[in-house]
């Protein structure tokens, strides 16, 4: 099988601490579960989606996509999720993104593209803070990402910026980076 240029991939592998344990990637908003929302923003900008998953696998490969549970046990964060994809799929970028971001930018991938700069890495900047998790990551980091976590290190950030990365500024919609982190938020971008 030829190797894709570029996977989307949904972050949906954390334990939700924020929404009381329940797998927020199946929290149902709008009429379907937060991770869909993201897939079907990814799927026209990527040739292939995957999910990355720990919990209720059945529920996400439900929908056709694959699903990649982390190699490390005990929800290690954003990284070891993306670890595990780099290390069972064949892809040549990866276009990472949380679960809990809906809204994002139907021009991603075309943005944050533009703005690399020769980079192996970069994620989203709204002017305001940084979206690490966000992110557009080469292949080629696996194995110095395997060291990371190894090292017992778990910032996305801190990684990123190690392997020569950078932000992308996105300023024109802020809101598009909006998490649904609690209850509250679910609320509010119900109502919206």
């Amino acid at each position: 099988m030829a190797k894709t240029y570029l996977t989307g991939v949904v972050l949906a592998g954390g334990q939700s601490s924020r929404m009381g344990g329940e797998d927020k990637g199946l929290i149902i908003l709008r009429g379907k579960p937060l991770w869909q929302h993201v897939a079907g923003r990814l799927v026209m900008q990527t040739d292939a989606i995957l999910v990355s998953a720990n919990r209720h696998l059945e529920q996400y490969r439900a929908a056709g996509y694959p699903v990649i549970t982390d190699a490390l046990t005990d929800f290690q964060g954003p990284l070891a999720g993306m670890l595990a994809v780099m290390q069972t799929s064949d892809s040549e970028w990866y276009l990472f993104c949380p679960c809990d971001t809906p809204f994002i930018p139907d021009d991603l991938a075309v943005r944050l593209e533009a703005g690399r700069n020769a980079a192996p890495a970069v994620w989203v900047n709204d002017g305001e803070r940084d979206h690490p998790a966000i992110a557009l990551v080469h292949h080629s980091l696996a194995a110095e990402l395997s060291a990371y976590l190894e090292q017992g290190e778990r910032r996305v950030m801190a990684f990123l910026r190690q392997t020569g990365g950078h932000s992308v500024l996105f300023t024109a919609n802020a809101a598009a980076f909006a998490n649904v982190n609690t209850p509250d938020d679910l609320t509010r971008w119900e109502e919206k």
